[in-house]
């Protein structure tokens, strides 16, 4: 997208189709020549080019195709303040569809040209009115699926990773002042700082910094289904409980241990929120290359998922050692567990759940415990886990290796201050580390990401 702010933009800015009310959006150094053409202002809003700060104008567009005058109110700002940083102007008129389209033709007649995706935010970032993560944090409002994600976007654009992250860059700002500082004065002995509050100061930035790459090193674009995955050990009931909670039949089903050798994937909808369900091999050891296989496949979706639910049957009570020991390795892979599902209740009705320390019996044959567990499942995505992130997915994405890169010349700076190194090597190790910051909050960038990030937008916004 070339980087061209001296064109006059415009756009439709609401919803396309018919509607109460229409939105026309225009930007750009020649928004009052353009607007003026075709805006006939109501007596009281004659002096509208005049105005100093933003207001809102009654008036009517005068539209060549169209027989009469059209009422409109125009909000005007004629100034930086506006949302691109440019003078900016919204007409507001009826959502008809020839009016809104006839309205966006004149304006392209009179010297203005149709925005492109997100060309209007693009305005807003290089103007310096909002930040990349709050550019990406627009998107992000638009495209949100759940409330979770509306308010994470919402938190994003709002500038709370922004001030984190700022903050934490004028904090590494300042060490790295105080370390040239004391180069500067290396043949007279003054220390500015030592090397002990050299290592607290990077360990505080190490810990915000490992907090948000642990959240999104698995992390997917916004509006994503969030993935629950069925783990336990062979014949363990999963493959029926995936059919039971999806309704269909679509996982093969035997008493045969080892059935299931690839993963299989669903919908589940649990009410307004739906989720990936994903049905995967028995935990135990691989016998043969395919079974080799199936159990690499299910650690990849294991180590993706946002919950794995695991599974143990009512009659496996035999297997208990094993189930302990398939658990303690999936708390190596440090994913959030859903345990106590006892499957296949309906086989020993009168069994003693409490001492298997179920949670959940459930019985996929006839339904028995399906509705507690779906109602668990809604609350553990809909809460905490699926809001476990506080970057939005299409920003984790962006910033993943940057963050990595900021942590790996953080973690050399400390290294080096332990092993009581020269301080110019910690220096150049914090240098790159705010290079790396700088690209995140997007004061670095290149055309390529500018373009790959809005290019994303709809027209418009």
């Amino acid at each position: 997208m070339p980087l061209n702010l001296d064109d006059t933009i415009v756009a439709l800015a609401s919803p396309p189709g018919p509607a109460l009310r229409g939105i026309v959006r225009v930007s750009g150094a020649e928004t009052a020549l353009v607007v003026a053409r075709l805006f006939r202002p109501d007596e009281d809003s004659v002096n509208w080019p005049n105005t100093k700060m933003p207001r809102r104008f009654t008036g009517q567009l005068d539209l060549p195709s169209i027989i009469v005058p059209v009422p409109t109110a125009l909000m005007y700002w004629p100034t930086r303040r506006s949302y691109t940083g440019q003078p900016m102007a919204e007409f507001h008129l009826s959502g008809s569809v020839p009016l809104v389209e006839a309205t966006l033709e004149h304006l392209c007649e009179n010297g203005a040209r149709l925005a492109r995706r997100g060309e209007f935010t693009m305005r807003a970032f290089l103007s310096g009115r909002i930040d990349l993560l709050q550019a990406e944090a627009v998107l992000g409002v638009i495209e949100a699926t759940d409330h979770a994600e509306l308010q994470k976007a919402l938190s994003q654009l709002g500038g709370r990773i922004t001030s984190r992250l700022g903050k934490l860059r004028l904090d590494l700002i300042a060490l790295l002042g105080d370390l040239e500082a004391g180069l500067d004065f290396v043949e007279e002995d003054i220390e500015f700082v030592t090397k002990d509050e050299i290592a607290r100061r990077l360990d505080a930035a190490l810990e915000l910094l490992r907090e948000l790459s642990d959240v999104t090193s698995s992390r997917l674009p916004t509006g994503y289904r969030r993935r629950v995955v069925l783990a336990g050990l062979p014949n363990a009931g999963k493959s029926t409980l995936f059919n039971r909670l999806i309704g269909q039949q679509k996982a093969l089903v035997s008493p045969i241990a080892g059935t299931t050798r690839d993963y299989l994937t669903a919908t589940l909808r649990l009410d307004s929120l739906e989720v990936e369900l994903i049905d995967t091999a028995g935990w135990e050891d691989a016998a043969d290359v395919i079974m080799e296989r199936a159990q690499v496949l299910r650690a990849e979706q294991v180590a993706a998922s946002d919950l794995v639910m695991w599974c143990s049957a009512v009659d496996q009570s035999d297997q208990e050692k094993v189930d302990d020991a398939r658990l303690r390795q999936l708390a190596t892979a440090r994913c959030p567990t859903l345990l106590g599902v006892t499957t296949r209740c309906d086989l020993q009705p009168d069994v003693s759940f409490v001492d298997l320390g179920s949670n959940f019996r459930v019985s996929a044959a006839n339904g028995d415990g399906i509705e507690p567990l779906r109602h668990e499942l809604q609350q553990q995505l809909a809460g905490s886990l699926g809001a476990r992130s506080e970057l939005l997915g299409t920003t984790a994405v962006r910033c993943r290796d940057s963050l990595q890169r900021t942590i790996q010349s953080l973690v050399h700076a400390r290294s080096t201050t332990i092993e009581l190194c020269g301080d110019e090597l910690i220096a150049i190790e914090i240098r790159d580390a705010l290079q790396e910051l700088s690209t995140i909050l997007g004061e670095v960038y290149t055309d390529d990401i500018l373009d790959h990030i809005f290019s994303n937008f709809c027209i418009g916004k």
